[in-house]
């Protein structure tokens, strides 16, 4: 199969790639954004798009709580492809999606050269990014842990009692 067939095939199945929030990747099929939301499993579904408009990072901005955990490869791919810096990219939690779409801006399929470029691109981080990145996110995961500060309780005072002596 030649490269152009590959990359035809690749499109019409709309391979999309699937970032679990444990940090595993897979390169599943997704034909409308309704296939996005089953593979985040949860609903109103938000989109991040990459500086050069060709990447589309699907998220939820709402997670369960065991999927609150930030999703750090896909941090680092959306910190890789878009203008953010590791002090502004959003830190992306639970399950991501990564797909691309058509000139019409429906959902479309990453072809075989678009996984390629996002593979280039998530070895592409410098040092002192990833360093800057790790800081942040370990910053967040302690405040996390943190056990929220409640105010101290108001100790309700005793009425006097008078002394007659």
């Amino acid at each position: 199969m030649g490269t152009e067939e590959r990359v035809e095939w690749n499109k019409a199945m709309n391979t999309v790639l699937y970032f679990s929030a444990a940090g595993a990747v897979y390169e599943t099929r997704a034909y409308t954004s309704a296939d996005i939301d089953r593979l985040i499993q949860d609903h109103g579904l938000q989109s991040l798009t990459s500086a050069d408009r060709q990447f589309d990072f699907w998220f939820s901005p709402s997670t369960p709580g065991c999927q609150r955990r930030i999703n750090r490869r896909a941090t680092e791919l959306l910190l890789a492809t878009t203008a953010f810096t590791p002090k502004t990219v959003p830190l992306l939690r639970g399950c991501v999606v990564i797909a691309t779409h058509d000139h019409d801006g429906d959902l479309d399929g990453l072809s075989w050269m678009q996984l390629d470029q996002l593979a280039a691109k998530s070895r592409a981080l410098t040092k002192r990014q990833a360093r800057a990145l790790d800081r942040r996110i370990a910053r967040e995961d302690r405040r996390r842990r943190e056990p929220a500060r409640r105010p101290a309780p108001a100790v309700a005072a005793r009425p006097r009692t008078p002394v007659h002596g």
